[in-house]
């Protein structure tokens, strides 16, 4: 049994054999389940571990380029006045559109797709879809998609997960849709109510080339924030593009960190 003792050397002795001992534990039961053969070695065991499916959270650039992303669940009485500001300061951003809430607002799915604003898929229900079946995360993904194509005629590749929960099933089914899944690197956590200026100073203090950045259509104070944002970040050098302009399409890799890099 392991004691809690005085002397830190003597503790951090004890953590780390703690550490292999759950490491060889989980190593057995690897085996034990089939999942690695009894000749296998630890690089075997890595594999499995490696072979964990993560979405794009930001993309590999050197130049200073990031991308807005907007996520449309609830409300949409900013929606309008978004577009305006975005517009007026020459910010193309990309929505990710809930299937009820594109039911709900048809009519400012279209605006957005007409003012030149990319639309992805956010689900149909906006459910725990990392609970659901293969069979109903597939169905629940094809109708989003569905529904956003036929308003706005353009083919729908970009998926994000609610409430940024995702796991391998999530991902491959998406993937046979012809679907990228988006995370992001920078939280705005406008939803959390904060005020203009703390999100202002969030964002642009964690900014980076690359970015991609989560907004909320109909969160409090990102009217009043996003000009800020974005003159702040004109003033350091950086440009704006939509998450289908940023990432790779072909010959790429996505580390552990979720960043997407070209391959070379």
């Amino acid at each position: 049994m392991l004691s809690f003792i005085k002397s830190p050397k003597r503790y951090v002795f004890k953590v780390y054999t703690l550490r292999a001992l759950v490491l060889t534990f989980c190593a057995v039961l690897l085996v034990s389940a089939g999942f690695v053969g009894l000749g296998g070695d630890a690089s075997e065991v890595m594999l499995l571990a490696n072979s964990r499916k993560i979405p794009i959270y930001c993309v590999d650039k050197s130049e200073k380029v990031v991308a807005f992303t907007f996520d449309a669940a609830y409300g949409g009485e900013q929606t309008e006045r978004l577009m305006e500001v975005l517009q007026a300061h020459g910010v193309p951003a990309t929505f990710f559109l809930v299937g009820f809430w594109v039911d709900k607002y048809p009519e400012l799915t279209k605006k957005l797709h007409d003012n030149g604003f990319e639309i992805g898929s956010h689900s149909n229900m906006h459910s725990h879809m990392s609970k659901m079946s293969s069979v109903d995360i597939s169905n629940d993904l094809s109708l989003s998609v569905q529904k956003i194509e036929k308003i706005t005629g353009k083919k729908v590749d970009l998926f994000r997960a609610p409430y940024g929960e995702y796991d391998n099933k999530l991902i491959a089914e998406a993937e046979k849709l012809g679907l990228n899944t988006i995370q992001w690197s920078v939280d705005s956590i406008d939803w959390k109510g904060i005020s203009a200026d703390e999100m202002t100073s969030r964002v642009v203090s964690r900014i980076h080339e690359g970015a991609i950045v989560l907004y909320h259509n109909n969160s409090d104070h990102v009217l009043e924030a996003l000009p800020k944002i974005i003159q702040l970040l004109k003033t350091r050098g950086y440009t704006f593009t939509t998450v289908g302009n940023l990432i790779y399409r072909e010959n790429y890799r996505i580390d552990a960190t979720g960043k997407q890099i070209k391959n070379t």
